[in-house]
């Protein structure tokens, strides 16, 4: 085949120093190379020539570097190439048996959306060391082909050149799983977008100069013509500083090596070289094999109890406050009326908004605990942890992560799932997120468990009732996957960022926006559910003559059965009944469709009508009065499992592009509900009366 009928290609070379790169490419040229300084420096690049697989390929020998930061004349050097020259295919060459170190420079490669190869060099030594690697697993979490090579014996050269030749024909593209964190991610979409309104580029690679500019590169903010948006970076620089308590630059150095950390763990093993030597060795108890789901379990549990306890304080200053406010509006009316707009306010907005935000306390120390746990970098360990769960449901690690974010709200949580890739994976996440008890049943949990459980079992219960959550999960999943959602698991990286000391701006804004979101709630959704509930509670009003003669509790009682909800809750009551419900406890239900916070408020609605001190204590007490610690139990579990909210209903109708997926989730859980709820509770009843 003459030269004029040979496809002519460029490929880089790329790697650390004694990575062995030169070797390499001595063994992919032999003696047809040439040296050249490159334009504007004295920095030495290598060319050579090799035909193989009808290719013409000049490979190209850049200086040796840990990073692409730009910080020195070798790294500028080969950050220009790979963008300016733009090769048909980086080839970054790696000491095997340093990897994570390695892999660093690699991460950056993909960052500036290089097509890009990995070769595995001096696999002997790491072989010598005792390191493996599975090969299939780590390409697929990196994204990116690798060969294992020994440039120093020859071995591996063939297989590396076939692999080039295949890889420039097939024109990839590095899979790019790295990704930053919720915060640093929505400053990088920001920016793409202003760089983009103004007309940059970068060839092509507008997410790899976004994270220049975070990390203020100066040869980037030199190029960079619009000022404007050089001055957005710098304030999204001061936003995450603030956040973070580190220079932005820090930070994602940090996540590029979590995410090293987490495709190493996954995929190698017996790993010598360790960056973090800390976090390693935090990793070796909180991680280990027997004892890492333990205590993380014991740290669960620890989080629900102090959350019952430290939250007590202000919880019972909110319900004081809710009672005076309660009993001054209804002062404003003679004693005993019956007003309208008496009952409005004292029973509809006080008794239904109030029972709801006076569990805001629980609420905020349950998330001020779970934010330090994230920001601590112990949340991605205990999904690294759960993956050996989730692979067992067919899922992955990484599954669990909109899982954990579901302990918030549902709505977030499926939209997270767009984390995973694997369509399959992602519908299966979706349909059982609403089994992580979210924040709006964290409020009912609030308010029934401490009706019938004393102090020292609270936080016992509360932790069993999530854990019943998870487990139930884990076995929906595995049917789902065996079932209407077979298929093959798609695996992904688990970042294993080094632990961080939390700063308190970062834990204030996540604790703030969470529970603003459910205040935000209970002053919109759940105000208007709770007016609505309140009128079909109201309404119609029975006949005088059938009031007359009656006690104002048994003319309050006659008026509830005889409202709209009345006649609702005595109509399903006996489809309820075997659960251990009446027709109460099924209003509330009916009203929990809509949001979850809302059964509290119907029970408010349902108990304060004609009274002017609604609070939880009160309510609690009724609730002690008028049932038993096993139907306390039936009802959390009802609540746990049954249908999600309409919000989460519409967002999984969305997420998942079709109707049937939300129909699914909807009246699946509803049926799982009832099943479990009848069980426990026949069962309970049996061994009670026995």
């Amino acid at each position: 085949m003459s030269s004029t009928e040979l496809r002519r290609v460029t490929v880089a070379l790329a790697g650390n120093p004694n990575s062995g790169k030169t070797t390499l490419f001595n063994a992919l040229t032999g003696a047809r190379q040439h040296v050249a300084n490159y334009p504007g420096v004295t920095v030495e690049t290598k060319h050579g020539r090799r035909r193989h697989g009808g290719m013409e390929i000049t490979f190209v020998d850049l200086p040796g570097t840990y990073s692409l930061t730009a910080y020195s004349p070798e790294e500028l050097v080969a950050r220009d190439f790979v963008l300016q020259h733009k090769p048909d295919l980086v080839v970054h060459v790696i000491d095997a048996s340093n990897l994570e170190r390695n892999l660093y420079l690699g991460v950056q490669l993909m960052e500036m959306n290089a097509p890009l190869l990995l070769a595995f060099n001096m696999s002997d030594v790491a072989e010598r060391r005792g390191i493996r690697f599975d090969v299939p697993t780590l390409a697929q979490l990196l994204g990116a082909p690798i060969v294992e090579t020994v440039a120093s014996k020859h071995r591996g050269i063939d297989e590396l050149l076939d692999r080039i030749v295949e890889t420039v024909k097939q024109g990839a593209q590095p899979v790019y799983h790295c990704r930053y964190g919720p915060e640093i991610e929505r400053e990088i979409e920001h920016l793409m977008r202003r760089l983009a309104e103004q007309g940059a580029t970068a060839g092509g690679r507008l997410r790899w100069l976004a994270i220049k500019l975070l990390e203020n590169d100066e040869q980037v903010r030199q190029e960079l013509k619009e000022a404007q948006v050089a001055a957005e970076a710098d304030e999204a620089r001061r936003r995450l500083e603030g956040v973070f308590g580190d220079d932005p630059a820090v930070v994602l150095a940090d996540r590029r090596y979590g995410f090293i950390s987490g495709a190493c763990q996954e995929a190698v093993r017996s790993t010598v070289e360790r960056r973090h030597d800390m976090s390693d060795l935090v990793d070796t108890v909180l991680l280990h094999p027997r004892l890492g789901l333990p205590i993380f379990l014991a740290l669960m549990y620890l989080v629900f109890q102090v959350t019952f306890t430290v939250g007590q304080v202000p919880m019972d200053w909110l319900e004081a406050g809710f009672a005076v406010l309660a009993r001054a509006v209804a002062s404003l009316w003679p004693a005993g009326s019956d007003n309208f707009v008496k009952s409005l306010l004292v029973d509809g907005v006080i008794g239904g908004v109030g029972g709801v935000i006076v569990f805001l306390p629980n609420i905020i120390m349950l998330f001020l605990a779970i934010a330090i746990l994230e920001d601590s970098g112990y949340m991605a360990r205990a999904a690294f942890l759960m993956d050996r769960v989730m692979h067992r449901m067919g899922l992955h690690g990484k599954s669990f992560i909109p899982m954990l974010i579901g302990f918030g709200c549902s709505v977030p949580a499926i939209m997270a799932t767009r984390i995973l890739e694997n369509r399959r994976n992602r519908l299966t996440t979706i349909l059982v997120i609403p089994l992580m008890s979210c924040g709006a049943r964290f409020a009912i949990y609030s308010l029934i468990i401490p009706a019938f459980f004393p102090l020292p079992l609270k936080g016992l219960v509360l932790w069993s009732i999530y854990l019943v959550g998870i487990v139930l999960a884990v076995i929906c999943a595995r049917l789902l996957r065996a079932t209407l959602l077979k298929g093959t698991t798609v695996p992904f990286v688990m970042e294993l960022p080094p632990y961080r000391m939390p700063t308190f701006k970062g834990l204030w804004l996540h604790t703030w926006m969470r529970s603003w979101h459910y205040l935000k709630k209970a002053g919109t959704i759940i105000l208007a559910i709770s007016l609505v509930l309140w009128a079909l509670a109201r309404y119609p009003r029975p006949p005088a003559d059938q009031l007359a003669g009656r006690t104002e509790t048994q003319a309050q009682a006659a008026a509830l059965r005889y409202s709209v909800i009345g006649r609702v809750g005595r109509a399903i009551e006996p489809a309820i009944r075997p659960l251990g419900f009446d027709w109460k406890i099924g209003t509330a239900l009916i009203g929990s469709m809509a949001a979850k916070e809302a059964f509290i408020s119907q029970l408010g609605i349902v108990y304060a009508l004609g009274e002017t001190d609604e609070g939880s204590e009160a309510l609690a007490a009724q609730l002690q009065e008028d049932y038993s610690p096993l139907q306390g139990i039936s009802i959390l579990l009802f609540i746990l499992i049954s249908a999600p909210c309409m919000a989460t209903v519409a967002v999984t109708r969305r997420e998942s592009g079709a109707w049937k997926w939300a129909l699914l989730q909807w009246f699946g859980l509803t049926a799982l509900a009832y099943g479990v709820t009848l069980v426990v509770y026949q069962i309970g009843s049996i061994f009670l009366s026995a």
